[in-house]
């Protein structure tokens, strides 16, 4: 059950429409529309923290000056970006009314008006966490000398200064103002009716800011079709469904070879990516967002493109090649870590948001470099705006350049095409990321489960609780000051694979003693949980340690002799369980059920290892990679169907009150 308050205090809660109904009940009878299931209206901030002590589920609050379309209220209420979400305004600042600083979506400062970016909008979602907190400043407002008219605004400044995470919804394209007076009220009335709320919120199912061929190729037309989608009952799932259809049939037709067949799967992955811009627009045309949409959406993006990739390798090989499926298995890999990289530098930069300005090192060449970012993203349509954007090689641009080139050209070119550009962008990104997250100096990795995020294994855990001894405390010496990024992750999982790789080009059999020296080498890696992930580079750690595992899978296959289609096979399903992990951090999941069963890098490296010593490579790679589907999928059916099932017939506990924090 969602509960909604009006605070119908201040001189606003007299104030009446045009029509003659009071503002405070107009916002009651709007929270009803935007689907809540119960209403109330506090008269004060001590029936205010009554009202709050019964509450268990996130809360909404509303002051009675705030004159807006259905929509707005609608948008904050269903926000899927986290628990506590605030309405944040463009109005010019006004007294008694609390001005808001936004970084990246979150609220980083309150009344602070040198570095304000808008007003807070007077209504907020106040997650379950946060409420024994705002009973507790309700009460103590109340017993004190608090003006009625910024009650609100207050408890929402108290809120944001004890540092809880609050996201900010800016409104775009439709109207709310906060009002004081009969004018105010009438001026907002007016701007709201000048608005067509359908057209608007069709108009806002599309991303604000966006990359050059999505823009300007999808976006042009896609609402149409998210609007027919709408009007068929289509949810956001079934068309990423369809969208998966499309990229498969793609992928086909790619690997069939000739020309028509190669135009045919060109226009087929353009209308398949168009679907996957429709799914999102539908979510947020409709309010249709879950956990599950999120994730699965995230999930099937790399999974369509990791298909047609192997679509492209198979047709160029079927075409004569012989390294196609090289191409497609070095495509595959590059593009999962450099999205783990991107993953990564996001919680880096959401983290640096909630520091004081003054805890972010902002001089030398990493401010520089800031600011010019900062400046070319804020001149939104400029020459330098859209070639930053295009030069990262987005999934656009990726879909974009494969479906040409292999439509005009063959697979074999779209390929080499998509690990050029692929090899450029992330040496472009890579590098300036580099240098301003070594200026900033904000570590990441402590504020996660670090081995669950290395995708460690029981082996590593169980090392991760023992006494390091005298030689490992001598090599982790080596560990400060962000420099055991690259000794304790980088070279381990560069050095095996390469290792490996000569010693198969220099002989035609590779000694097994090879083998397990670049296996030890590999497992170095495991050293990397003793040192505390506190560096300035710690957000590199997981996609080195993911590079590392699939070149040390790739190599093993390529010394045993396996069929290039079966390591790709092996490394398709490894991306998904690490696909899965960075899904659930960017979606604030838990850990999968079966996370434990996956062995961890550790676990399957070793099994891998003795495999090719064995000389039994492609029968370990086949027989690991069904294992690790069957974890994958069993695992997905556990976290998104059994336990919620079982979780919805649970009795809820009795005995009302709050839920106290963590």
């Amino acid at each position: 059950m969602t509960l909604a308050i009006v605070l119908a205090a201040g001189p606003a809660a007299g104030l009446t429409t045009d029509s003659g109904e009071r503002l405070v009940d107009r916002l009651a009878g709007q929270w009803r529309r935007a689907g809540v299931t119960e209403v109330r209206v506090a008269a004060d901030l001590a029936e205010l923290a009554a009202l709050l002590a019964a509450a268990t589920a996130p809360v909404l609050l509303s002051g009675a000056d705030l004159m807006a379309h259905t929509a707005v209220l609608k948008h904050l209420a269903t926000s899927p970006v986290g628990p506590t979400v605030a309405l944040v305004l463009t109005d010019p600042p006004a007294p008694g009314r609390a001005t808001v600083r936004e970084d990246r979506g979150q609220v980083v400062a309150v009344d602070d008006p040198a570095g304000a970016t808008g007003v807070f909008g007077g209504a907020l979602r106040v997650g379950p966490a946060e409420l024994p907190y705002l009973i507790a400043a309700a009460e103590r407002a109340a017993a004190g000398a608090v003006d009625p008219a910024s009650a609100l605004d207050q408890l929402f400044a108290g809120l944001a200064a004890r540092g809880s995470l609050i996201f900010a919804h800016r409104v775009r394209l439709l109207v709310a103002h906060r009002v004081g007076t009969e004018a105010d009220l009438r001026a907002a009335e007016a701007a709201v009716a000048a608005v067509d709320e359908d057209k608007a919120e069709l108009r806002l199912s599309v991303k604000e800011r966006d990359d050059f061929f999505t823009t300007f190729f999808v976006s042009t037309w896609s609402p149409y079709v998210t609007k027919a989608a709408a009007r068929l009952g289509l949810s956001p799932t079934g068309v990423t469904m369809i969208s998966v259809a499309f990229a498969v049939a793609a992928a086909v037709l790619f690997g069939v070879g000739g020309r028509p067949a190669l135009v045919a799967g060109g226009v087929l992955l353009y209308l398949g990516f168009v679907l996957d811009c429709v799914d999102g627009q539908l979510a947020r045309y409709t309010r249709n967002f879950s956990a599950w949409g999120g994730w699965l959406d995230t999930m099937a993006d790399r999974a369509k493109e990791y298909v047609v990739y192997a679509g492209l390798g198979y047709g160029a090989t079927h075409a004569g090649f012989r390294y196609g499926w090289a191409l497609a298995i070095a495509a595959m890999t590059l593009q999962t870590v450099r999205h783990m990289t991107d993953t990564w530098y996001g919680v880096l930069h959401d983290e640096a948001a909630r520091r004081p300005r003054a805890a972010v090192e902002e001089a030398g060449i990493g401010g520089k470099l800031n600011a010019a970012s900062t400046k070319v993203q804020a001149d939104t349509g400029s020459v330098s705006y859209w070639l930053k954007r295009t030069v990262v090689f987005p999934i656009g641009e990726r879909w974009a350049l494969m479906a040409l080139a292999a439509a005009l050209f063959g697979p074999l070119v779209a390929l080499c095409a998509v690990l050029v550009w692929g090899t450029l962008a992330f040496a472009y990104t890579g590098a300036l990321r580099t240098l301003r997250a070594w200026w900033m100096r904000v570590p990441v990795m402590t504020t996660v489960d670090v081995i669950l995020h290395r995708d460690d294994g029981p082996v590593v855990r169980r090392f991760a609780a023992a006494r390091p001894s005298g030689l490992e405390r001598l090599l982790l010496r080596g560990a400060r000051r962000g420099v055991g990024v690259l000794w304790l992750a980088v070279l381990p999982a560069v050095a095996p694979a390469v290792l490996l790789l000569l010693a198969w080009r220099w002989g035609s059999d590779t000694p097994r003693w090879v083998v397990v020296v670049a296996l030890l080498v590999w497992l170095l890696a495991a050293l990397g949980v003793r040192a505390t992930p506190d560096g300035p580079l710690d957000w590199l750690i997981p996609a080195a340690l993911r590079a590392g595992e699939y070149l040390f899978a790739i190599a093993v296959g390529v010394v045993g002799g396996a069929p290039a289609w079966l390591i790709f096979g092996y490394v398709f399903v490894l991306t998904l369980h690490h696909y899965d992990l960075t899904a659930r951090l960017e979606k604030r999941q838990v850990a999968p059920p079966l996370h434990a069963a996956s062995l961890g890098w550790e676990g399957r490296s070793v099994l891998l290892g003795l495999a090719a010593i064995a000389g039994i490579a492609s029968i370990a790679l086949a027989t690991l990679g069904a294992y690790l589907l069957v974890v994958f999928v069993a695992s997905v059916v556990l976290a998104w169907v059994v336990l919620p099932a079982r979780a919805r017939r649970t009795p809820a506990p009795t005995g009302g009150g709050v839920r106290s924090p963590g």
